[in-house]
């Protein structure tokens, strides 16, 4: 059996899978924000009518999945593997929102990367032969983040000026073996990268090397230049982990005129504080399921190398004064 893979960390997809359905639910600032028309639901209350900031996750997974799921033509039951992900501790957003639905379930954590994983893991799935369709979805919340990672909401924490403010949002992506574009066409598995970064409200400047080190092996692997693409965006590196990847990239003579970052694009810098820019997991997912694959489904945009990164930090390494270990996968996505 001839070999998919392409240099050390790329894989070619030689049936590359369909997007099928995509759809995302984000909180109240979120559609506040530039991105709102891509938005598939704007809760204005963040508890999403439960008793806690956690179940709200919870049921912004459900409603996501859901409606991709509607989108597709598919029920849950003809899912073969969903693979799902959050910030939250054992990733009980993802576990509760699949609690009763009778579907393969692979709970998978990347950080603020996991929309990019459970997107390559479900697209390797079923290029392998091992089914017909996969979805992929996950969430953060604003609320939960601040009390699981840093402070609770209640103590209120000055914020410093290189934070970025996790979003209250949720996106799912359900894949068919066979169908119309867009394809997922090329993985590239990232490497854990740690530059010996330990300020938690800096994550920007942890995660840009394992961007920069994801993007270099993709390029290297599949022979591409930049220029290939018509979108390379990263996931939440923000405003300073953005500056960041563009000045590795320039070490190498390399100019990136082709970037952007989800966490630059959801919020409005000037009208709304995040510092920063936007993170979490909800980021990449909402910017993917909503600005990024309408673009592609509407001409906007032919080829593009999704590439999300996650810090991959507790509450229990930062205290012990642990250096942010980084990831980045990348996912490239063909509109025909």
């Amino acid at each position: 059996m001839p070999t998919k893979k392409l240099g050390q960390q790329t894989v070619a997809l030689s049936a590359p899978p369909a997007i099928i359905g995509h759809a995302n639910v984000v909180g109240k600032k979120e559609g506040d924000g530039p991105l709102a028309a891509s938005f598939d639901h704007i809760e204005q209350d963040d508890t999403f009518g439960e008793k806690s900031w956690e179940k709200a996750e919870t049921a912004m997974q459900k409603m996501a999945f859901s409606m991709a799921l509607d989108k597709a033509g598919q029920s849950a039951s003809n899912l073969d593997y969903l693979f799902a992900g959050d910030l939250l501790n054992q990733c009980i957003g993802s576990s509760f929102a699949v609690r009763g639905q009778t579907v393969p379930f692979f709970g998978i954590y990347g950080a603020c990367s996991t929309m990019g994983e459970g997107l390559a893991l479900a697209a390797m799935m079923l290029d392998g032969g091992f089914g017909e369709f996969a979805a992929a979805v996950t969430s953060s919340h604003f609320c939960t983040a601040e009390r699981q990672y840093r402070t609770p909401l209640e103590y209120g924490g000055q914020r410093t000026p290189t934070a970025q403010w996790t979003v209250t949002g949720a996106g799912a992506v359900v894949l068919a073996k066979d169908g119309p574009g867009p394809h997922v066409t090329h993985v590239t598995a990232g490497k854990v990268v740690d530059k010996g970064i330990k300020d938690a409200n800096n994550m920007g400047a942890a995660m840009a090397p394992a961007a920069y080190d994801t993007i270099t092996a993709h390029l290297r692997d599949t022979g591409r230049q930049p220029s290939f693409y018509d979108l390379i965006i990263t996931g939440d590196l923000g405003v300073l982990g953005g500056d960041l990847l563009l000045d590795l990239f320039a070490r190498d003579g390399i100019t990136l005129n082709n970037y952007d970052d989800c966490g630059r694009l959801i919020f409005d810098p000037a009208g709304q504080d995040v510092h920063c820019g936007g993170s979490g997991c909800g980021c990449a997912a909402s910017v993917l399921t909503g600005y990024l694959l309408n673009g592609m489904r509407s001409g906007k945009w032919q080829n593009i190398l999704f590439c999300p990164t996650g810090a991959l930090l507790s509450t229990t390494s930062t205290q012990q004064g642990e250096s942010i270990p980084s990831i980045c996968h990348a996912v490239a996505i063909s509109a025909s």
